[in-house]
């Protein structure tokens, strides 16, 4: 039981759960940039939440299923099909052998899910199949899909299904990411301090699993580049000498030496995965205890469709 990859796309790799526990040696957590895509696609067709999918950037692939299998798609807006016929995302879709998926280009949102019922095999390293591109590690030897590639599949039986109005994340151009202060938030000038919370950023062209550059007003901060390294996580927002905030996603480096001037809370991290360069932020700040409110309000509305939630975001 296999998938051929006829065109790979823009940069299509296999992502599962993050690595855990492994940042004090270097190790990033990696997996899937937007977990709740990857869960919600792998829902529609009787995985677990965290079963090897397919994660595709900006513009998704073309694949043959070379056996009768069940699919689904979530994540970012495009344009979809199967055997020239358009396919809908957020609903399972039952290929025959000799069927041919074809995605096209990103229209909202960055990145695509595509699971398979019974998922992909893939190369299990440290706890996960993901795919960490700069360490070559998971996945299919550690690099995204190229064409003629053969995704291996355990065929299972799945059933129909449809992700209900209420649980599809919308996709837009223009974002809300809650986020509390951080170690370093002092570091900014007073009217800094105000513009990184009162300003529409956009995302600059430097974006992609590590992180992304939020284009704007330039801040001051009093850093003079001599600060130490110190311990970064997926969500920080950075600040260095230039002034342009740049937030981490989740192929970021365990430890960085700007000044971590913000944290997107744990609620909304997730949605990093889905910015794209000229999509608009707005940082919302919160205080600790109001992140974690938010964040169980958030799991509890979500675990009637997705109940290991906890897990996934």
């Amino acid at each position: 039981m296999s998938v051929t990859v006829l065109k790979p796309g823009l940069q299509t790799t296999i992502q599962s759960r993050p690595r855990i526990g492994l940042r004090h040696v270097g190790v990033p957590a990696s997996g899937a940039a937007d977990s709740l895509s990857l869960a919600l696609a792998n829902r529609l067709v009787g995985n677990d939440w965290d079963t090897p999918a397919l994660e595709a950037t900006l513009l998704g692939p073309t694949l043959r299923f070379n056996t009768a299998s069940a699919f689904a798609i979530t994540g970012a807006t495009a344009a979809a099909t199967l055997n020239g016929e358009s396919v809908v995302f957020h609903e399972t879709i039952f290929a025959k052998a000799g069927d041919e998926l074809s995605t096209g280009g990103a229209v909202s949102g960055s990145r695509m899910y595509i699971a398979v019922a019974g998922g992909l095999r893939a190369d299990e390293v440290m706890g996960s199949s993901s795919t960490y591109l700069l360490a070559g590690l998971g996945g299919i030897g550690g690099r995204a899909l190229d064409e003629g590639d053969e995704l291996v599949t355990t065929q299972v039986e799945a059933e129909a299904l449809r992700t209900p109005d209420e649980f599809r994340p919308p996709m837009t151009s223009s974002w809300a990411l809650r986020c509390c202060t951080s170690f370093e938030t002092h570091r900014l000038r007073d009217d800094s301090r105000e513009q990184l919370f009162d300003t529409n950023w956009t995302v600059g062209r430097r974006a992609d699993r590590m992180g992304l550059k939020l284009e704007g007003p330039k801040l001051a901060v009093s850093s003079a580049g001599r600060m130490p390294s110190a311990a970064v996580f997926p969500g920080t927002v950075q600040c260095p000498e230039d002034g342009s905030p740049y937030a981490l996603s989740v192929d970021a480096a365990t430890v960085g030496g700007y000044p971590r001037i913000a944290q997107i809370t744990r609620a909304d991290r997730h949605l990093l995965g889905q910015l794209r360069p000229g999509d608009h932020v707005r940082l919302l700040q919160r205080d600790g205890d109001t992140a974690v409110s938010e964040l169980h309000a958030k799991l509890d509305y979500w675990r009637a469709w997705l109940p290991d939630i906890v897990r996934i975001i």
